[in-house]
């Protein structure tokens, strides 16, 4: 089935609640999304398993979308394994009384999944009978994912890494360090940060100065190509060429000129005058 075809289907199960059926986005992998009423929750889910043709056996995943002033939308994916085919199932809840009926006796899985909406959001499933905390401490105030929730504990505490083990709390020239996700002073809350009280690294954005630029040495000039001297020591100097008939270093010959020996001594005649 098409996710049109989905969509009109379990729209017709549903009659005479009003229910609408829309497609979501993701060419290939669009999947048809129907709006229910709250009260008609599981009646859906229970339509959405047991008809034939929609076969929508599997539960994928449940969780919640915060609306702000209009509530949350609380969203179930369910898959046919048969018919490779699935449905986004979606209720709205307001936000005072966010209370919608439990699928745990229709889909065992979904009791994880209802636990943790209800402990990050705050959205009670009527029938669950065990909404206890699944991933945050028993003493954990507030819900993480809704849109008002700030992290202003890790501001009033001191932040893990802010200070190498050993520093002390009172000296030391580090810049303030505000963990991601915190806004800055002034920024939450009902009091201002007056002016000029904002700390080192504080801004109304909780910028940080930018660093200055490091100086570059200057480029040499195109052809040259530089040379670093070993320090402590002086360039060599080259050696002079020999002068024309000189010998070469060690008394020998330089290349091209033929070896010479010691000059020849001639015999000294004796006095009859005979060599």
């Amino acid at each position: 089935m098409t996710p049109e075809e989905v969509g009109r289907r379990v729209v017709a199960l549903l009659a005479p609640v009003e229910a609408t059926a829309s497609v979501s986005g993701g060419q290939g992998y669009a999947r048809a999304t129907v709006d229910v009423p709250p009260a008609s929750w599981a009646d859906a889910v229970r339509a959405a398993r047991d008809d034939a043709e929609l076969g929508l056996d599997f539960l994928d995943w449940l969780s919640a979308v915060d609306e702000l002033a209009d509530g949350f939308d609380v969203v179930l994916h369910l898959w046919s394994v048969r018919h490779r085919h699935g449905l986004l199932l979606r209720t709205r809840v307001p936000r005072d009384t966010p209370v919608v009926a439990s699928v745990v006796d229709l889909f065992p899985g979904a009791a994880w999944h209802e636990r943790e909406t209800h402990e990050m959001f705050g959205i009670d499933f009527a029938g669950h009978g065990e909404l206890r905390p699944l991933l945050l401490p028993p003493e954990f105030e507030g819900h993480p994912l809704r849109k008002e929730f700030v992290l202003a504990s890790r501001v009033a505490k001191p932040w893990p890494g802010a200070k190498e083990p050993g520093e002390s709390e009172a000296g030391g020239g580090r810049r303030p360090v505000r963990p991601p996700g915190v806004p800055a002073p002034g920024e939450w809350g009902t009091t201002p940060t007056p002016a000029g009280a904002a700390g080192a690294g504080e801004g109304p954005r909780g910028g940080t100065p930018a660093r200055p630029a490091r100086e570059r040495p200057a480029r040499p000039a195109p052809g040259e190509r530089p040379t670093r001297p070993v320090a402590g020591e002086r360039p060599a100097r080259p050696a002079a060429a020999p002068a024309a008939g000189e010998a070469g270093p060690l008394g020998r010959p330089l290349p091209g000129e033929r070896p010479t020996g010691p000059p020849r001594q001639e015999p000294e005649p004796d006095a009859a005058g005979e060599s």
